[in-house]
């Protein structure tokens, strides 16, 4: 019996102009901004956290730490809720788009940075209807000591 995925269903981001995409399994739910409470100490790219059904979540804006320009409207951002580091987070994001199935064959490894992306940061690249689309690591938004501190920022602010 064969087990070896041959394709992945990807949900499709913007940041700006680029095109990111994350394993859709890895999405617990796509949800609208809500009020943030702000953490004192919390690095940058922390907006804050969230209460979501009585879970406090911490909010990553993904263009500040791809370390993008800021965005201008909120209105059509939204937060991806995904499991980072044995814990669920918020990720700001533009806008979603759409989800697509790729071939696992057809992702390439990324190159060393993408308008100035560090590398680290995805898990590959590919071609969706010509459009660059790059794969987000979502192992590698947080470092082992930021999951920590922002686990311990967010038990600090229930």
């Amino acid at each position: 019996m064969e087990t070896d995925i041959q394709e992945i269903q990807l949900a499709c981001f913007r940041l700006g102009d680029a095109t990111f995409a994350a394993d859709i399994m890895r999405i617990k739910e796509i949800i609208r901004p809500q009020k943030l409470t702000k953490l004192p100490k919390a690095p940058a790219f922390v907006e804050g956290v969230i209460n979501l059904r009585g879970m406090v979540i911490p909010v990553i804006d993904l263009r500040k730490r791809f370390e993008l320009p800021e965005r201008v409207a909120l209105e059509e951002a939204r937060l991806l809720v995904v499991g980072v580091s044995r814990q669920l987070v918020g990720l700001v994001v533009d806008d979603v788009t759409e989800v697509v199935t790729v071939q696992v064959g057809d992702i390439k490894p990324p190159p060393h940075s993408i308008d100035g992306i560090s590398a680290e940061y995805l898990i590959g690249v590919c071609l969706v209807r010509d459009t660059l689309v790059m794969l987000v690591n979502l192992d590698r938004i947080l470092t082992s000591r930021e999951a920590s501190a922002i686990a311990g920022l967010a038990g600090a602010g229930r």
